[in-house]
């Protein structure tokens, strides 16, 4: 069968929301807030909180249902079934959301350029022109399929909040702590009205609890997950907002020069808190955030737009992963020109200053009065984007409404209290806040929202083709029941490549009968997914790979039983790892690393049980000889019983035993020797070599059959810095055509130290390759 092996734990998925909400929102509309109503802004900010966590609730329990990525275009798409227009309304709608959201962080981070980065010399430059270059720069990188992992997403997070509990902290001990709440609490201001717009416009900045949802196809227990996460980084981005508000009034900056500064007053405010380094340092988070949160908006923009193009209701080369990058690069491309365009539209064609159009545009409406459409900027940026995500949450709601009558028996992992009074609430509370966006912002969106309706009512969508989120291949197996397969010797496969997978088949059925148990194999073949791709598009290829490897096997005889199962994830030696784990697989056999060297590394460190490292050329037969050197360490010394047994089982042994100047030291035959009991005949080679890998390699290639060799006898810290003789002769027998195995026992040595450098090391060679030495020379013999 095919299955998604999912990655992201609690603290990856709290990082992912907190991230994502610590933005452009806080370091800008801070400064818009306490400039228009004071102290009364942490008031209209929990306000925002509030009314995003009643639909963060239910974001959660529709997560608890549908734990894939998409968010609310999927929720929605499963919920109404049968009602194309409403749903793609949702989805376009949430496409312009996050697009939108992008373009206003980008334009933000432009105006934070302008203001503290940029000299005075480029300042001639059109307003908007960085966050361009930085939308297009980050839209190539997306499309290209870069990476950020779990890892990587908590080292930004916390630097992120950092950067807030510094400017917090500046202010407390510039003021002192009694003089700053007395402060804030005398600066309350602005009338029932004000707080809510600027409510309004602070939405944006609690968005992010659906970054989490969204990512629901690739956590860990998503039913009980994600809404622990939602919940946690929606009350700490509070907490953290409202103390940044507090340093705000207290800032000793004029209020007319945070009224003036608006966007970029945090700026100003840092440095009359910390001074120029204090400045310094909130226009570099600031910047860092902006540029951070818009590639998550990117790549959220881009799975709704795959995610419609499968579903029809877009292009359906929106849903196509590009062959070389494996991203779904027409969605990125259209999520990036969407994102240039409204940057364009609103800041450099139609800021609020007055645009490059000679003319107004004025639309006469019935409420608010005539509106000119020609002087825009970034506050009607907010207010569209906020209103293609406001729309969404609303409908959002009333689907959890239907959901629970439509589906009443539906497992759900968490539970709304009090449906469908709060999900009224959400709704009525939605509506609020789109009544008090900016007007220009709103009649903005509300008019391409129906261009974009009647657009697709002409095309009519592409034709309905097969639910590709549902085709699984089933497990197929050779063996009996799940109950009989318990207590074998299990060999985990992983497989890259399906041609590959019979022969590794046998070599694992060669391996797993010198064990007293029955043996049980297990293929495995791990498809990779992109971080910009959703995993649901790649189940087809996942499938077909899957297939194609049952039908090898099917169509030769294999003395063991068998089992073939295919995973799609995006960290495959995670989920070789678990797989291991789950399955209590005795032996791992894979293939030794032709490009994705720390996928068999992370193995070798993490895997329960030992693992074999094949070459691309070793096969079952080859172990009818078997070569081995006299070797030391703890991968060799475990290894012997196993060449041991294959001894005994008729295999021709040889050991050979090198002396060379590596490292001025030479191996014994002795130790080895013992350990090989009840073979009888083992062979002794001892030979002279340039090193110990060419004397190896070149006795096994006249030997014949397979050389078999321990990881390494150093710490692999040691041999990941300085490289290693298995390493060196992977690479010589390449050249001869000798097979090799080369095996790293479960009781393999690492220590602490090397546990918390490993990611460094790795990051380092990958940067700085090594280029290795070829060693030569004939070996002398005695």
């Amino acid at each position: 069968m095919v299955e998604h092996t999912r990655t992201l734990d609690f603290k990856i998925a709290f990082a992912i929301g907190l991230g994502t909400m610590i933005a452009a929102g806080i370091f800008s509309l801070s400064g818009t807030a306490v400039a228009a109503i004071g102290s009364s802004a942490v008031v209209a900010f929990v306000i925002a909180a509030v009314i995003a966590s009643v639909t963060a609730a239910a974001y959660s329990e529709f997560a608890s249902i549908y734990s894939e990525n998409g968010g609310g275009y999927l929720f929605c798409s499963r919920t109404f079934e049968d009602r194309d227009l409403l749903t793609y309304g949702i989805g376009m709608s949430l496409f312009l959301g996050y697009t939108g959201t992008t373009a206003f962080y980008l334009a933000t981070m432009d105006e934070w350029f302008f203001e503290f980065v940029l000299p005075e010399s480029l300042h001639v430059l059109p307003h908007g022109t960085t966050g361009v270059l930085a939308a297009v720069l980050l839209g190539v990188l997306n499309a290209r399929g870069t990476e950020e992992s779990g890892g990587f997403q908590l080292i930004v997070t916390g630097a992120k909040v950092a950067v807030l509990f510094a400017f917090i902290a500046g202010a407390f001990a510039f003021r002192g702590p009694s003089t700053a709440v007395t402060e804030f609490a005398t600066n309350f201001g602005g009338g029932p009205l004000d707080i809510l717009t600027i409510s309004a416009l602070a939405f944006i900045t609690f968005f992010g609890f659906s970054a989490i949802a969204a990512s629901a196809g690739e956590i860990i227990e998503p039913q009980q997950t994600v809404p622990r996460a939602i919940a946690a980084s929606m009350v700490t981005v509070t907490i953290l907002y409202a103390l940044v508000i507090v340093a705000m009034v207290n800032s000793p900056v004029p209020p007319e020069v945070i009224a003036e500064q608006g966007e970029t007053a945090m700026g100003e405010v840092a440095a009359g808190f910390l001074g120029p380094i204090g400045r310094s340092l909130i226009v570099a988070g600031a910047i860092f955030s902006m540029v951070s949160a818009s590639n998550a908006s990117i790549l959220a923009a881009s799975s709704i737009g795959s995610l419609m193009g499968r579903q029809g209701q877009a292009p359906r080369r929106f849903a196509h992963i590009h062959r070389e990058y494996g991203t779904p690069f027409w969605s990125v491309t259209t999520a990036t020109a969407t994102i240039v365009s409204l940057i364009v539209l609103f800041i450099a064609v139609f800021p609020a200053e007055g645009g490059l159009v000679p003319f107004d545009l004025t639309v006469p409406l019935p409420v608010l009065g005539p509106l000119t459409l020609t002087d825009l900027g970034l506050t009607a940026l907010t207010g569209f984007a906020t209103l293609n995500l406001l729309l969404p949450l609303a409908v959002v709601n009333i689907a959890l409404i239907y959901s629970r009558r439509k589906f009443p028996d539906v497992e759900r992992g968490f539970s709304v209290p009090g449906v469908p009074v709060v999900p009224v609430v959400g709704v009525l509370a939605n509506v609020g806040l789109i009544y008090n966006l900016p007007p220009k912002g709103v009649v903005t969106g509300l008019v391409l929202t129906a261009g974009l309706v009647v657009a697709y009512l002409v095309w009519g969508g592409t034709p309905v083709e097969e639910d590709l989120l549902r085709e699984v291949v089933p497990e197929s197996t050779a063996a009996a029941g799940e109950d009989q397969s318990r207590g074998r010797y299990r060999v985990l496969i992983p497989v890259a490549r399906p041609d590959r997978a019979l022969r590794y088949a046998r070599l694992g059925e060669a391996l797993a009968a010198v064990s007293d148990e029955d043996p049980l194999l297990h293929i495995l073949t791990v498809t990779q997914v992109p971080d910009q791709t959703p995993w649901e598009t790649v189940q087809d290829t996942a499938q077909a790979r899957t297939e194609r490897i049952q039908e090898e096997l099917d169509d030769t005889s294999l003395d063991v039983d068998y089992t073939v199962e295919g995973h799609t994830c995006r960290d495959v030696a995670f989920d070789i790892v678990q797989t291991a784990r789950d399955d209590e697989a005795n032996l791992v056999l894979m293939g030794y690393p032709e490009r994705h060297r720390d996928v068999t590394e992370t193995v070798e460190r993490e895997a329960p049980c030992d693992v074999f490292f094949a070459d691309k050329t070793v096969t079952a037969e080859d172990l009818d000889v078997v070569n081995i050197g006299a070797g030391g360490g703890p991968h060799h010394q475990a290894l012997l019983p196993l060449v041991n047994k294959l001894g005994q089982s008729g295999s021709e042994l040889h050991l050979v035993n090198v002396s060379s100047g590596d490292r001025g030291t030479d191996e014994t035959s002795g130790t080895t020797l013992d350990a090989l009991e009840g073979v009888e005949t083992t062979q002794v080679h001892n030979v002279t070599a340039e090193s110990v890998a060419a004397g190896l390699v070149e006795t096994a290639a006249d030997n014949g059959g397979v050389l078999i060799l321990g990881a390494s006898r150093d710490r692999w810290l040691r041999q990941a810095l300085f490289g290693s003789t298995p390493d060196e002769v992977v690479t010589l027998a390449e050249e001869m055509d000798v097979p090799v195995l080369v095996y790293a026992s479960e009781t393999g040595v690492s220590d602490r130290m090397s546990e918390r450098l490993f990611p460094v090391v790795r990051y380092l060679r990958k940067r700085f390759p090594r280029r290795r030495s070829s060693h030569g020379g004939t070996p002398e013999r005695s």
